[in-house]
């Protein structure tokens, strides 16, 4: 049975001010390396990892790195793990958003709303589950790192609980956090959510 870890990237200096999204050229700051390189010292004390995939944004591949670098890995690039499109809401402020309806909508009903020129929640699970297959299957009974975004990753945790797209935000995924899953030959299983090194 494999192992794969889905871990959200470490803390940036916009993280909870802004919505980032897609936003190009958002780093980790002090704070969110620093989680990474104990997120990595962590995980690589206890699992031996045959790859290290991440989302192509990068907060993602910074992170992945910290856990690719020592193994003498490189960080593969997912699209399919990317962070949600949020159209014409990418960057901001959250401030801002709060006061509009079709946000405060858009988060009650995320299964059938999406944000402007954005897309939808059940796309972006549909082409994180791809790639989470995909992964799975090229790496049989290997320990596999999967570096992407809070709502791809509780995207994904929905679909292997068989729970509605609408009760998304009933989770906590962490900065620099990882949920553990196999694929074993009954499918799917869910071993830990949000646990944290920090």
């Amino acid at each position: 049975m494999n192992r794969i870890l889905l871990i959200r990237h470490g803390n940036t200096d916009l993280l909870r001010e802004f919505l980032c999204g897609r936003a190009p050229g958002i780093s980790l700051n002090e704070e969110g390396r620093a989680q990474a390189r104990e997120l990595s010292q962590t995980l690589l004390g206890r699992y031996k990892f045959s790859a290290v995939y991440s989302s192509p944004l990068e907060r993602a591949v910074e992170t992945a790195a910290f856990i690719a670098g020592p193994l003498g890995l490189r960080v593969i690039h997912s699209p399919g793990l990317n962070e949600i499109d949020f159209g014409s809401w990418t960057g901001m402020r959250f401030a801002d958003l709060h006061g509009l309806q079709a946000w405060r909508d858009y988060n009650r009903n995320r299964s059938l709303s999406s944000a402007p020129d954005g897309e939808t929640l059940p796309e972006v699970q549909t082409r994180a589950w791809k790639s989470l297959r995909e992964i799975a299957r090229n790496h049989g009974d290997e320990a596999v790192a999967v570096v992407s975004h809070g709502d791809v990753i509780r995207a994904l945790l929905i679909l292997l609980l068989g729970m509605p797209l609408d009760h998304i935000l009933r989770f906590e995924i962490s900065p620099a956090s990882f949920t553990e899953i196999s694929f074993g030959l009954d499918g799917p299983l869910v071993h830990a959510v949000n646990s944290q090194c920090y």
